[in-house]
């Protein structure tokens, strides 16, 4: 399989701007300029979130595209590879966002910007609704797991995706600070991209 197209989706409260989306931008730049590359700013609401991402797949090649997603964006990932049967990378992925950001219902400021908005009960019912029941292929799907996370269970992680390739970290942290470093090579190895 040949990328031509790559997705990035950022977590909770984040944004293009966070580091893991920069430094994947950057080698997309530097390496593989003819790749199209998308970095969405997703929505609060996680319903206008796969709404906008669906929108902006429509004329995507289903056979040439991967798509990246780090934490609440590992969630996203994961529905965007079983509707369209593509590669995903998986950076310490929520499972269970429903549960997880319930605790945030309420005034919150995005990391970035500084930006406050207001993130509903309803989202919370989104994300419960937009669960996929079981990834139905593995092997099109690769997860990043720091056993460091602060911020998420790295158990449930390797539960959730034990039939996927895992690279599990012994530390780390949930930004997977030492991303370029340490793991980008392999995220880029895994969906055959290489530099032109």
């Amino acid at each position: 399989m040949t990328i031509t197209h790559l997705l990035y989706l950022h977590g909770f409260r984040s944004s293009p701007l966070s580091t893991k989306a920069q430094q994947t931008a950057a080698w997309v730049r530097r390496h593989r300029p003819d790749l199209t590359w998308w970095c969405p700013q997703l929505p609060p609401s996680p319903r206008a979130a796969l709404d906008l991402i669906g929108d902006g797949l429509a004329t995507w090649p289903r056979e040439q595209m991967a798509v990246i997603g780090s934490s609440l964006g590992g969630f996203y990932a994961t529905i965007v590879a079983e509707r369209c049967a593509c590669p995903a990378v998986l950076l310490n992925p929520a499972v269970n966002p429903a549960r997880d950001l319930a605790k945030h219902i309420g005034d919150t400021k995005a990391w970035h910007s500084g930006e406050h908005f207001f993130f509903e009960p309803r989202f919370v019912e989104e994300l419960a609704a937009a669960t996929p029941p079981e990834i139905t292929r593995g092997e099109r799907c690769f997860a990043i797991i720091a056993k460091g996370d602060e911020l998420l269970d790295w158990r449930e992680m390797c539960e959730r995706y034990a039939g996927c390739r895992i690279k599990l970290l012994e530390a780390g942290d949930h930004a997977l600070s030492d991303f370029e470093s340490q793991h980008l090579g392999d995220v880029l190895g895994f969906l055959n991209l290489t530099s032109e």
